[in-house]
């Protein structure tokens, strides 16, 4: 469906649940995650339920997004506010100043950015006669609105604009430092704009493309919007002809309605969508840890004994004496034995290690629990940090371009004696991928399928054989289709509660 038919979807739920009556309602509607496959940990229960290294217990995006909008009802009109689950956008105003989310049609956030930083969000072109770039809060409407533009576009519709102050994360060259963008993050639409689309939605009967609420939006708005973006398919699954027609019926539903901007000059976006920007966030010297008072250890048990450092992060787990977390990794939701070391800047969700097992720096490892024939079982994906889950490739014989944690995926199918075969990969269509890869053994124990995983990535290392034949293998979308919720947040709650009796024993001793 994608955000934006999911969005359309929302809405017919909220008409057929609430009749009429949802036409006083102020709503918040979060995108809980997608697929997520730059950050395949948060695939399986969704970005909104990621755990935040603060909280006691700790808190999850969902709390965060909370908190942080909890201002915005008071002066909002009827209507839907829109937000993402993997962005943070924290921002000061004056005491006098307001953000009012009152006006007809949408109203969107922006915030100062660099260019690099506007390649791949939305970017506004604010209209120069209402706006001046001063104070901390200001109300501008927008001519035009670009999705993932690249450079010369943005100079050329006028969407750079020179401030001093504008960059507060600005890498590039110091001469440069003026130059910024008005980024997007959350939009809001009035009732009357919300009632439109889903009048939209109804006419369509069935949505068979994937919609972008951003880029499919948000573009058609403005005085300045052309419909020449309906026809561009860069940041698109699955290419189709019927998608250009939905973009163009939209474009022309849209197309005259205002799109106002409310520029937050003091104002900072974070994204903690892909591995990347997590490890950094969670890890790293970031701002956002500084302002948010991020822990290198959240609502765990924590031996003396077990070795870490500040720039590591541990939520909700379980670490026994002598284990060794290597600087910039996330531990999360995971029991830890005592002969295990993680390496440098990896991330461990949701597993048990009860083995020795040094694991390796900028490893991705994270369990899955499936159910496959009313059978509770288990598997654990494993990648290297960099590897690309979304690229694909549309023969057999291109899959040598496909990189496991820095080997060709051709190399590591003979190390494990998998043949390369039309049945290797779960999805129909010719989309060949790490995603789509039938790779990882499923077992009947949560630490067995760890060892299994581990055992697969060893082998890759060393360029040593480890046979797979005998095994079961799934591909991550399909560990996904068999995903069971209920035995996942069963683990969790194990943790959750051998954490809180081992507090009880603690105050009591004192």
């Amino acid at each position: 469906l994608g955000n934006g038919g999911s969005t359309l979807h929302v809405l017919k739920y909220l008409e057929d649940l609430y009749g009429d009556q949802w036409a006083s309602f102020t709503v918040l509607l979060i995108h809980s995650g997608g697929y997520s496959q730059r950050l395949p940990s948060a695939s399986a229960l969704g970005k909104i339920f990621m755990a935040l290294p603060f909280g006691d217990p700790v808190y999850q995006m969902l709390e965060l997004k909370l908190a942080m909008y909890i201002d915005f009802p008071r002066h909002m009109k009827p209507g839907i506010l829109v937000t993402c689950s993997d962005d943070i956008e924290l921002y000061s105003t004056e005491v006098t100043e307001t953000i009012n989310l009152d006006k007809p049609g949408f109203t969107a956030l922006a915030h100062p950015s660099d260019l690099a930083v506007g390649t791949t969000h939305g970017v506004f072109v604010l209209d120069p006669s209402s706006f001046s770039g001063k104070g901390g809060l200001e109300y501008t409407s927008c001519h035009r609105f670009l999705h993932k533009p690249d450079m010369g576009l943005m100079r050329q519709s006028g969407a750079v604009c020179m401030r001093g102050h504008c960059s507060s994360g600005n890498h590039g060259d110091p001469g440069m430092a003026s130059e910024c963008v008005y980024t997007d993050s959350i939009f809001y639409m009035d009732h009357l704009t919300a009632k439109q689309l889903l009048m939209f939605y109804k006419q369509m009967g069935t949505l068979c493309y994937e919609i972008d609420a951003y880029g499919d939006f948000l573009q058609a708005l403005g005085p300045g919007a052309t419909p020449d973006y309906t026809k561009n398919m860069s940041n698109v699954t699955k290419e189709d002809l019927g998608l250009v027609e939905v973009r163009q019926q939209l474009y022309s539903l849209l197309r005259g309605t205002a799109l106002n901007v409310i520029v937050l000059n003091n104002s900072q976006f974070y994204h903690i969508g892909t591995t990347q920007e997590y490890l950094f966030h969670f890890t790293a010297e970031s701002k956002l840890r500084f302002e948010l008072d991020l822990l290198p250890v959240a609502f765990s048990i924590f031996p003396d004994t077990a070795k870490t450092s500040d720039q590591s992060s541990v939520i909700q787990s379980i670490l026994e004496p002598r284990c060794v977390i290597g600087p910039g990794s996330v531990i999360e939701y995971s029991r830890i034995g005592p002969e295990v070391s993680v390496g440098k800047s990896s991330i461990v969700s949701g597993s048990y290690i009860n083995f020795s097992v040094d694991i390796p720096s900028h490893c991705f490892l994270s369990s899955v629990t499936v159910k496959i024939n009313d059978q509770v079982e288990y598997v654990t994906m494993v990648f290297g940090i960099g590897d690309d889950l979304k690229k694909t490739v549309k023969l057999l014989s291109d899959i040598r371009s496909l990189q496991f944690f820095g080997a060709s995926l051709a190399e590591c199918l003979d190390l494990w004696s998998v043949e390369a075969s039309d049945r290797l990969f779960s999805s129909w269509n010719t989309h060949l991928g790490l995603w789509t890869a039938r790779i990882f053994p499923v077992c009947s124990t949560l630490s067995e399928s760890v060892r299994m995983s581990l055992k697969m990535l060893n082998s890759v290392q060393h360029m040593s054989p480890f046979k797979l034949s005998g095994f079961r293998l799934l591909s991550v979308e399909e560990m996904l289709a068999y995903k069971d919720v209920e035995d996942m947040l069963k683990f969790r709650k194990q943790i959750y509660d051998e954490i809180c009796l081992q507090r009880q024993k603690e105050d009591s001793v004192e």
